[in-house]
């Protein structure tokens, strides 16, 4: 049966109801919380801090890790295996990759940033949802970027191009699928991160694309808000503590 409509009454360009918050893990340097549909991601960063043992330090520029981990219970389908596996860290790397490029470790030579991100719950689109979320990580804990960097999986169903395919369409069988995650800098309009799983045409690939650029600068408004919301929060609680009462935003 041809995909023509989309099972959650979505349009083929719109991604899944989107939540982000950012300063949401105290004890953390930074952090942040993406939500997209029912795919949860938390990110957390550590540092700059010295890189130990010293022999894996780079005196021209810090060194970016990335630890990415799915709970056992996080899953649609089968439950995850908890423990150290080739995916997890292949999108550890990707993330890795995706996020590089906007970092100015020149400004942390002999340093490491450390970037954790759990996924307590996914529906598809967990790299993607990691990636926005460790780039608001990132700006919370002050590291110097360039830009940030916002996510989306695209794809096809059948002949339907369509951006944010959750694990439904996904895992539709009655058509061929395929699943492109793709990461953005907005002010460049470079990519960062593209693979595919899956057989596109070079037509379906560039109109994928493109759709893929409208909603990561949408996703980036979404990212940028919740960082202004976040500090305008901060000043609230620096204006209460000096006798000086102001509403959150101004208002």
């Amino acid at each position: 049966m041809a995909y023509t409509k989309r099972h959650d009454g979505r349009k083929m360009e719109d991604f899944r109801p989107v939540e982000a918050k950012v300063g949401v893990v105290k004890r953390a340097d930074g952090s942040a919380m993406f939500k997209i549909g029912d795919t949860v991601a938390y990110a957390t960063v550590y540092g700059p801090r010295e890189l130990h043992p010293r022999f894996l330090q780079n005196p021209e520029r810090g060194v970016l890790r990335v630890s990415y981990n799915m709970m056992p219970f996080s899953g649609q389908g089968d439950r995850v295996r908890p423990g150290p596996k080739r995916r997890v860290k292949e999108i550890g790397m990707v993330t890795e990759k995706a996020l590089f490029p906007v970092l100015n470790l020149e400004n942390y030579p002999n340093a490491v940033v450390d970037v954790m991100i759990e996924l307590p719950q996914t529906d598809a689109g967990s790299r993607c949802a990691g990636i926005c979320a460790a780039s608001m990580a990132l700006a919370d804990a002050g590291i110097t970027m360039k830009d940030m960097v916002p996510a989306v999986s695209v794809g096809r169903v059948g002949k339907q191009i369509l951006v944010d395919l959750d694990y439904y369409e996904e895992a539709y069988d009655e058509e061929t699928v395929a699943d492109i995650p793709v990461a953005l800098i907005p002010s460049t309009e470079e990519f960062t991160l593209l693979q595919m799983d899956g057989d596109v045409t070079r037509e379906q690939l560039k109109e994928a694309l493109e759709m893929g650029k409208v909603a990561c600068k949408k996703i980036y408004d979404i990212q940028k808000q919740a960082l202004k919301d976040k500090f305008a929060g901060d000043k609230h609680v620096e204006s209460k503590d000096s006798g000086v009462s102001s509403s959150k935003g101004g208002k």
